[in-house]
Parts: structure tokens; C-alpha cells; sequence
């Protein structure tokens, strides 16, 4: 009887980040001989992964129960950690489970260096995905080269029927939050893009972004459905799913589309998805909308709270009419296909 090896993947947070390890995920289930795969997360990232066929069974970190999972994980006796996250966390549940671990370059060092300094020392045209893969090549566990996965339930998934008549037929997603300010493309540039855009527009985004979302559709009309802090997470997701062409800054449901291949423009503030290996995975259809020649680019891999130089170029110089007819012609080609 071939033994059971258990395994334990760590990446606590965040949407985007949790979605990039989804080929790790599914590599080791679908190539080791039965494997158990464990995934740890934080309880509020629960719907990125709980319909995930692949893991076999959930954990989830809150606040205070870190010592309760390393007894639960004790119990279980796996056979490899694989540490995705690396915080201080996730070195003390490893540190605490004495397990043969395996993690990724995280480049902390590379990345500071580029954000301060400007000075590349950065691997060139690696995405993240390939080097969380690369952390479990001594197991045995190839590349599959497949992009990222999301799973829904069918209960989450919209009935198109219930968006407006204008959008049944079709539509350009337009996802306009950013967890940070410099993230976020200014509300006016947002405006005259899709201004620029003669297509059904489904404004996607959290509670958060409504203030803005409603200002979009004040200034559209019609051509704009503002879905933002109407649906749950998942429930985005599949109006995302549904989209013939996605606009998004550097955010989760970015990477998410990468899972439907979407043919997808990406926007980048002071993020970098060339420099941190971050733009959207073994996506075909892409266009990355990055302002390229400024001295201060990039400030930051997570985004910050305001500009570090106050003029914000990195999203008040990006080309609005370029976003629009990348769109544009995406949709074209996606409706003739």
C-alpha cells in the first residue's frame, strides 16, 4: 500500500499572492503519489480557496491561534512544509513543526535595493510563479506550465440575466480598486478611458471603492454598470469570468483573470510588473499599461499610501487613449473569434 505523504503550504495572505500559488498547489496533487495537501490562510481569504479541488483540507489563521494550529499540525505528522509566505509566522510554525521545509527566493534584499535606489539586481523575466515552482523542484515536482486557478461555486455564479439589457451581450470589465493609493489610477483618468471606450463597462471593485465607482458612473451614463460593493467576492470573480476583456490595476482579480484567460490590460502605478516579476501569468492576451523612464519608478511592490515624490507620475502619465484602443481592439478580436 503506497504511504500517504502529507503536505502543509503556508501562504497566509494576500488575494493575489494566495492565487499565485495555486500551480504549486495543483503540481503537487496532480504529480506526487498521494499526496495530502494541507493549506494554511487566514480566515478572510477563505473564499479564494475553500472550492479548490486540490487541497484536501483547509486551516485558517486568526488572529490569536497560531498556537493552537501548531498543536493541531503536530498531530498530523507531515512529511514536507512548504513555506510560500515567510514572515515571521510562518518561520515560527516552521521552526516550531521541525519538517523538512521547502520555500522560495523572496528577494526582500533585490527588492529593497530597487525601490530605494533604483538599482536593478532583480532576476530578469522571472515571474513569482516560476519561483514558487522552483522551491519544490527537489521533490520531484516539474512545471506544468499551466496558468493559475480559481474555483467558484455554481451558487455564486451571476445570472447574467439580472445585469442590465446593455450587458448581456457582452462587456469590458473595468476593475478599479487598489489596496494602496499609488495602486489606483485617479478617479479622472478612469473617466476619460472609459469615455474613450464606446462598450458596456462593468465597474468591479469592493465596498471600498463605491465613492469612486459612483463618481464613474455619474460622469458615463448608461454604457457603465457599477457592481462595486453590490456582490461577494466570488460573486465579482464571475462577472469578471464573464467579461470579454479585462482593465485592472495591480490587484487580485487581476491575477484572477490570468485562471479564465482573459485577454487582459494591466495598470501599474508604483508597483512593477516587469521588475518583480508579477504581471499576469502565461497570459497570451496582455498589455501592460507601465509608465516607463521615471527615475523614482518603482516606490514600492506593495503599494503605498501616497506618492514618495507628490506629482504621482506614474499614473497621471499613463496613456489613456493606448489602454482605450488595447481594449478596444481585445474586444474586436474576442467577439470575431
Amino acid at each position: 500500500m503506497t504511504k500517504t505523504t502529507k503536505f502543509l503550504i503556508i501562504r497566509f495572505s494576500s488575494i493575489g499572492d494566495i492565487v499565485l500559488t495555486t500551480p504549486v498547489i495543483r503540481c503537487i496533487k496532480q504529480q506526487y503519489p498521494d499526496a495530502e495537501v494541507h493549506f494554511v490562510v487566514k480566515r478572510k481569504f477563505k473564499s479564494v480557496v475553500e472550492h479548490n479541488p486540490y487541497i484536501d483540507h483547509l486551516h485558517y489563521l486568526d488572529k490569536d491561534n497560531l498556537k493552537d494550529l501548531i498543536s493541531d499540525f503536530k498531530q498530523v505528522n507531515f512529511d514536507y512544509i512548504i513555506d510560500l509566505h515567510k514572515t515571521l509566522r510562518s518561520y515560527l510554525l516552521r521552526f516550531r513543526l521541525l519538517r523538512p521545509t521547502f520555500s522560495f527566493r523572496k528577494l526582500s534584499v533585490e527588492k529593497l535595493i530597487m525601490n530605494k535606489f533604483h538599482i536593478d539586481l532583480l532576476p530578469k523575466d522571472l515571474h513569482i510563479v516560476t519561483r514558487n515552482l522552483k522551491s519544490v523542484e527537489s521533490l520531484g515536482i516539474v512545471d506544468d506550465h499551466k496558468p493559475v486557478d480559481y474555483f467558484i461555486s455554481a451558487q455564486e455564479e451571476v445570472d447574467l440575466s439580472t445585469i442590465p439589457d446593455t450587458h448581456q451581450n457582452g462587456y469590458i470589465a473595468f476593475v478599479i480598486g487598489g489596496q494602496h493609493f499609488t495602486k489606483r489610477m485617479p478617479v479622472e483618468k478612469i473617466i476619460r478611458i472609459c469615455q474613450r471606450i464606446d462598450l458596456p463597462i462593468v465597474l468591479l471593485g469592493g465596498p471600498e471603492d463605491k465613492v469612486v465607482a459612483d463618481q464613474i458612473e455619474k460622469a458615463i451614463g448608461n454604457k457603465i454598470f457599477n457592481a462595486c460593493g453590490k456582490y461577494q467576492l466570488n460573486q465579482s470573480v464571475s462577472l469578471l469570468k464573464s467579461a470579454k476583456v479585462v482593465i485592472a490595476h495591480d490587484t487580485g482579480l487581476m491575477h484572477i483573470s490570468g485562471a479564465f484567460n482573459k485577454p487582459i490590460i494591466s495598470i501599474w502605478g508604483g508597483t512593477s510588473a516587469t521588475h518583480f516579476g508579477v504581471w499576469p501569468y502565461l497570459n497570451q492576451q496582455n498589455v501592460i499599461a507601465e509608465v516607463e523612464g521615471l527615475d523614482c519608478h518603482p516606490c514600492s511592490n506593495f503599494g503605498l499610501k501616497a506618492c514618495p515624490k507628490k506629482h504621482f507620475r506614474c499614473m497621471y502619465d499613463q496613456n489613456e487613449q493606448f489602454i482605450a484602443d488595447s481594449a478596444l481592439q481585445m474586444f474586436a478580436t474576442k467577439s470575431n473569434a
